[in-house]
């Protein structure tokens, strides 16, 4: 069978049973071996290498052409598949015991001597290799992570099309709203001085799908925020959105669960859900994060009742004035020298601390801290037993304000995690985090915002406190959480006009701001909207974490750089006075210091 006029079957596909048939490959040369007058190649296409050979005593008109051929020459050839002598069988290729004596060649394509060499590509800078991002796709690993993608891609779709949903795309310019990131801005041409935005997530359009009768809508959904980069982000990225109707939280976590167990066999792990569930507040109060790793131990643990009666001042005031005081046992490393332990404060204020104070549980016995002296010997006592400390280890304090507190002992809580060894690296612990807070206030911006978007549902037992008590007020959200990382978030959405408008006003919007940016959601929800929830997983971070690769770049076909750039196509770039006066737009001068 014929897969096309140039190539019958693939350079990886062919096997022992294959000897003695006449098949024709097309693909790139990618080595080209001299051995005392007999050229072996090896031609590369996306299924693997196959191994062609020329003997001028054998096939002598093509022989004269190998003598031609360069690393990455794009040929066909055409010949009986036969068997390797012993002597070359190569164990480490799934072609690795046939070959071909190619009866005709064809050069299609030569190619010019690349920027640098495919088979060292781990130690090319990223830089050149996203310039020549068409090269390094031709490299193995990248290969493989694209095709981990689509498999996993369509082993999502073939799930949820088995699940009733249908895909259906929303628009991607679409109007600008509040969603936590900067919106990317289109401007329009037809609308002098209006823009469009890119949609930051499909949420307003998913959930007007559920109004229309969608009932069940998933999306690949490409999504745009203009935000600092880091390995995983990217100003364009990738969500698996979905949106359901009559559901409650409980259905939303389930089917999700089903979808991720499909997902991960497509890319060869096993996962067995149901997976753990656990509150944001206790996975604040055990871990110091939402999104805890929970592939070790060294939880936090509380000591606010033993320092807010004790003698020492610097951690009794704070609690005093509403924070919190934590502890974290560190166990083995009473060891650690003075430098040590300056370089593990110094870490902890680099977090936000603005101290770090601890006791040491000697080997000989002993116990030393420079804040035993403010502690009564039942204080000392209960801490240890809270603790569970035994000879060798250390406890660590912090008093602050919860947000710091947690954040800086679960960072630490992560640095001794993987600077212990701690962390199995092939456990797959994924767990639901539940409950979080509706609102989270900014003093640098001395306002109330929503935790997830602002068309979340509160708690029922809880909307009363959305004008009395916002910081008590919680929402019913919650975050799928894969070895320590966020894979996805999700609500129950409200479908109540008067709640939403009572949601947008304890976000401090006015009537007019409301009817300005929301007022067509404000207005389809008169018309009988459905219960209806949902959730979106980031689908570039799954494939990394399933890659066990760093970067969500190394999953995606023509990522960005850190800065947001493009080095092969060179964008963003200037558009020309012809572009900008159909826009109305002229630039402003720019300063660099």
């Amino acid at each position: 069978m014929s897969l096309t006029s140039y190539k019958s079957c693939y350079c990886g596909d062919i096997r022992e049973e294959n000897i003695g048939e006449v098949v024709k490959l097309s693909g790139w040369v990618a080595n080209v071996r001299d051995l005392g007058g007999i050229i072996f190649v090896e031609l590369r296409d996306r299924m693997g290498v196959f191994q062609v050979v020329a003997d001028p005593q054998i096939n002598p008109d093509v022989h004269k052409v190998f003598n031609k051929l360069k690393d990455e020459y794009v040929v066909t050839v055409s010949g009986k598949v036969s068997r390797r002598p012993d002597d070359t069988y190569n164990p480490n290729l799934a072609t690795g015991s046939v070959e071909m004596y190619p009866e005709s060649i064809e050069i299609l394509s030569e190619s010019q001597v690349l920027p640098f060499q495919l088979d060292d590509g781990d130690n090319v800078s990223e830089d050149v290799r996203l310039k020549y991002r068409y090269l390094d796709l031709r490299r193995r690993p990248v290969l493989d992570n694209l095709v981990l993608r689509h498999k996993v891609v369509s082993a999502i779709r073939e799930f949820l099309n088995g699940e009733n949903f249908l895909e259906v795309e929303t628009p991607i310019l679409i109007k600008t709203t509040p969603e936590g990131a900067r919106d990317y801005l289109v401007p329009s041409r037809v609308h002098p001085n209006k823009f469009y935005a890119l949609p930051q997530s499909p949420q307003i359009f998913k959930q007007l799908l559920m109004v229309g009768g969608i009932e069940r809508y998933y999306q690949i959904a490409k999504c745009f925020r203009d935000e600092d980069l880091r390995s995983d982000r990217q100003p364009e990225f990738t969500q698996v959105d979905l949106e359901l109707s009559f559901v409650e939280q409980e259905d939303v976590i389930n089917l999700m669960e089903k979808l991720i167990k499909k997902a991960f066999a497509a890319g060869g792990i096993e996962v067995n859900p149901p997976f753990i569930r656990i509150t944001y507040k206790e996975a604040m109060d055990r871990f110091g994060s939402d999104r805890p790793d929970t592939r070790f131990g060294l939880e936090l643990f509380d000591v606010s009742d033993i320092m807010a009666k004790s003698s020492f001042a610097a951690f009794a005031d704070v609690i005093a004035k509403g924070g919190i005081a934590k502890a974290l046992k560190i166990p083995g490393i009473a060891n650690y020298s003075r430098k040590d332990m300056d370089d593990i404060r110094n870490l902890a204020i680099s977090f936000g601390a603005k101290g770090l104070a601890w006791i040491t549980y000697c080997e000989d016995g002993t116990i030393k801290s420079p804040i035993l002296k403010y502690l009564s010997e039942a204080e000392i006592a209960e801490i240890q037993n809270r603790a569970d400390a035994q000879k060798g280890d250390i406890v660590f304090f912090i008093a602050d304000e919860a947000k710091v507190a947690y954040d800086v002992f679960g960072r630490l809580r992560l640095h001794f995690g993987e600077k212990l060894n701690l962390i199995d690296p092939n456990k797959n612990n994924f767990l639901w985090v539940t409950d979080f807070p509706m609102f989270e206030y900014s003093k640098e911006d001395d306002r109330w915002s929503s935790v997830h978007h602002p068309f979340t549902m509160p708690n029922l037992e809880d909307i009363d406190k959305m004008k009395t008590d916002k910081g008590a007020c919680r929402s019913i959200a919650y975050d799928i959480v894969y070895n320590g990382v966020e894979l996805g978030g999700g609500s129950v959405r409200i479908h109540s006009s008067k709640i939403q408008k009572e949601v947008f006003e304890a976000l401090g919007l006015s009537e007019e701001e409301i009817q300005a940016k929301f007022g067509f959601m404000i207005d389809a929800f008169k018309y009988g909207t459905p219960p209806h929830a949902g959730i979106a997983l980031g689908l570039d971070r799954l494939i990394a974490m399933m890659a066990r690769t760093e970067s969500i770049r190394d999953v995606i076909a023509f990522p960005k750089n850190s800065q947001a750039k493009d080095l092969m196509t060179d964008a963003p770039a200037f558009a020309d006075e012809k572009q900008l006066r159909e826009l109305r737009l002229q630039l402003k001068q720019v300063h660099t210091h």
